[in-house]
């Protein structure tokens, strides 16, 4: 039964996007893919960044069932919009926030960073790019050029701009799709967040399981033999994540 009216409508726009962005994306995927199973391979670390909203795809990447043990998110409490909104936004916003964040990765060399931020502007995400770019991390940005072109530029530059690859959400401008003609509502952005993110996964799983790779994976926890399995995911990687303590 069709539930009619906004919600079906919306429905079908966001599943039409979705699918829109995953051919758009495929190709950049594939290389994203390529840089994530070079880090395993070489026993690093991903790295996953964001701020204000865009912690939900961070959320999404860190200690999650079926998700990469060997994930360490690069959060600040400032950052957290639970802790603050006002805050959350004026620490997004401060300059030199993120070389303070990356500077707390004790680094090996095999490292790649993932950065989410749609509208790609703020000085955090732009300068956590810029830093990592400039210490030989690769960067991949997961955001939206058109979001950008029409957001206030705070940071001297774009994130897609400081990107060894962009994964594009193809969002507009301030994020809202609903009504079409003249949205206001219902954004896209987290939908392709998570979206672009477990097509990163399949991906590297197909990768792994071509070249008998075995990968650090979390299980859930609400299955039999989950807690064994991930005790000891927690064991080898607690040191390098300080997030799992």
């Amino acid at each position: 039964m069709r539930l009619g009216g906004p919600v079906d409508t919306y429905g079908e726009l966001a599943l039409a996007h979705l699918a829109k962005v995953a051919e758009h994306n495929a190709d950049a995927l594939d290389d994203a893919a390529d840089l994530v199973l070079a880090c395993v391979r070489a026993d690093g670390i991903v790295l996953t960044s964001g701020a204000g909203h865009s912690l939900a795809a961070v959320a999404e990447t860190f200690f999650r069932a079926g998700g990469l043990a060997c994930v360490r998110p690069l959060v600040h409490d400032d950052l957290q919009v639970f802790g603050g909104a006002r805050q959350a936004t004026a620490a997004e916003r401060r300059s030199g926030l993120a070389a303070e964040v990356f500077a707390g990765v004790a680094r090996t060399g095999h490292e790649v960073l993932f950065i989410f931020s749609n509208s790609g502007v703020n000085p955090f995400p732009v300068e956590l790019a810029k830093t990592a770019l400039d210490a030989g991390c690769p960067v991949v940005a997961v955001t939206s050029p058109a979001s950008s072109a029409g957001a206030t530029r705070r940071a001297g530059g774009l994130l897609a701009h400081h990107a060894t690859i962009v994964l594009d959400t193809l969002t507009g401008p301030g994020d809202v799709a609903y009504p079409p003609a003249s949205p206001v509502t219902s954004s896209l952005s987290t939908l392709c967040n998570a979206l672009l993110w477990n097509l990163l996964l399949a991906r590297l799983h197909d990768r792994a399981e071509a070249e008998g790779i075995t990968l650090p994976r979390w299980r859930s926890s609400n299955v039999e033999g989950g807690d064994a399995a991930n005790a000891g995911l927690l064991d080898s990687y607690g040191e390098r994540v300080p997030n799992l303590g």
